[in-house]
């Protein structure tokens, strides 16, 4: 059986989206804003036969090299995305009451998630203001690092995906933004056949 903290590493160098930072924390590579997850395991309590018990809805077969999960060990990923508040990325000052507004949307809509992940989950994200920035942040567990690592994902994802979706028109936006708008709109001409 490899050591929990191989597992997590080998699932995120699957996942191929993340580069490893320090000893657990690794940055994706594929979103435009920065979404940093840190993965460790933790122990379970309870006896084997209740750890067995519970994991086996929770894992999904062996891990990818064919190794059998062990049951006393999940692993938890503390997922944080920070995004620029508008103001922060438009050549226009944005008035207070627009951002305030903005920031609320935004945030009712980041507590809205569900089902982007493989495994049904009750997640609940913590959503504030930090200057300029914007910090969401979200914790979930998993006894398969694999699927921990695609939920953690799916949940970067998800926050870049709602901060395009609420980008307010009428404003020339700097980068990152400009970038993700102009993607966007490349990719919805390439569709127009």
């Amino acid at each position: 059986m490899r050591e929990p903290s191989d597992r997590v590493r080998n699932a995120f160098e699957t996942a191929g989206s993340f580069e490893q930072i320090d000893e657990t924390t690794w940055r994706s590579t594929t979103t435009a804003f920065e979404g940093r997850i840190e993965a460790e395991p933790i122990a379970v309590a309870g006896s084997d036969e209740e750890r067995t018990t519970r994991d086996r809805s929770d894992q999904a077969g062996s891990d990818a090299d064919g190794t059998d999960p062990d049951p006393s060990v999940r692993f938890a990923f503390d997922v944080t995305v920070v995004v620029p508040m508008l103001d922060a990325v438009t050549e226009d000052a944005v008035a207070e009451v627009v951002e305030d507004g903005w920031f609320d949307t935004f945030e009712r809509r980041i507590e809205d998630v569900s089902g982007i992940t493989r495994r049904s989950r009750d997640l609940d994200p913590g959503v504030r203001r930090d200057g300029d920035d914007i910090v969401v942040e979200v914790s979930l567990a998993d006894a398969n690092p694999e699927r921990g690592v695609e939920d953690a994902r799916a949940f970067v994802d998800f926050v870049e995906g709602t901060y395009v979706q609420g980008i307010i028109p009428g404003y020339d936006y700097a980068d990152p933004v400009a970038g993700l708008l102009s993607r966007a709109r490349t990719q919805g001409t390439a569709g127009d056949v």
